[in-house]
């Protein structure tokens, strides 16, 4: 058997192996466009449905089948071709949504994708499609940038809540309405608390600080506080006592000498 390729373009031959062990055309599903990855070639990809094929989904699938076999030698080395059941799961790769049936060209390097910004149905527009992301001048989707990362955070938490209230209404109520009760609880209790503590509280604070004696000052600071009140009525009492018995006194010598 005689290998043909240039080891300048396909580098050693176990990178020329890993590039060529898939045939040029198969269908692909998650697990095969993973593996995909592996080869570093761009993947273009029919998304039709087979369960309930079309005219235009058997069309497109001939086109790329055609374009996998007679054009094999202008992209072989840089394409794989394919096609897939369904769009859900390339949906959920570049977090937005193609119809049905439509081609993508993926790079699963850095995570890039390609829309035809026409039609393709014919041949010579989906070979000029397939051109235009070889050469550059296609505009490409998507990446691994930060904003991606974040929006892929985002979209992967959305995508698990709507799957959860989708399989499961009462426990995607339970499982996200309990933690949000929880925090509304928390917020409410920390909003509508008191600024400024009890006086109560800060006596009990006073007291927990103090040692035995100081407590035992305290309270005798305390009872003397309270007799003191009853102390001052009893002077007062006196006092009134004796302003009576001087008046009396005073009186008494008037008496005396009108007598």
């Amino acid at each position: 058997m005689q290998l043909t390729g240039s080891e300048y373009e396909d580098g050693s031959l176990s990178s020329w192996i890993n590039k060529e062990r898939f045939q040029g055309y198969l269908q692909i599903d998650g697990f095969t466009l993973y593996e995909l990855g592996d080869t570093g070639k761009l993947v273009a990809i029919a998304v039709i449905n087979d369960k309930d094929p079309s005219e235009e989904c058997v069309r497109l699938k001939s086109l790329i089948q055609t374009v996998a076999k007679d054009y094999r030698q202008h992209f072989n080395r840089d394409f794989q071709f394919g096609h897939m059941d369904g769009s859900d799961y390339i949906n959920s790769l570049i977090m937005g949504e193609v119809k049905v049936p439509s081609v993508i060209i993926l790079n699963t390097s850095n995570e890039q994708y390609f829309l035809p910004d026409g039609p393709t149905d014919s041949l010579e527009e989906l070979v000029g499609f397939i051109t235009g992301v070889l050469n550059g001048s296609a505009q490409a989707y998507g990446g691994d940038g930060i904003v991606q990362r974040v929006k892929r955070v985002a979209f992967d938490a959305r995508s698990t809540i709507l799957s959860v209230f989708r399989s499961s209404p009462v426990l995607g109520c339970f499982l996200f309405g309990l933690p949000l009760g929880v925090i509304s609880l928390m917020c409410y209790g920390i909003c509508t608390a008191d600024s400024e503590p009890d006086v109560g509280d800060m006596e009990l604070m006073k007291r927990e600080g103090l040692t035995d004696e100081e407590e035992e000052e305290e309270q005798q600071r305390r009872a003397a506080q309270l007799e003191g009140p009853e102390n001052d009525d009893v002077d007062d009492e006196e006092e009134e006592v004796e302003a009576e018995e001087d008046e009396e006194e005073e009186k008494a010598p008037e008496q005396k000498k009108t007598d």
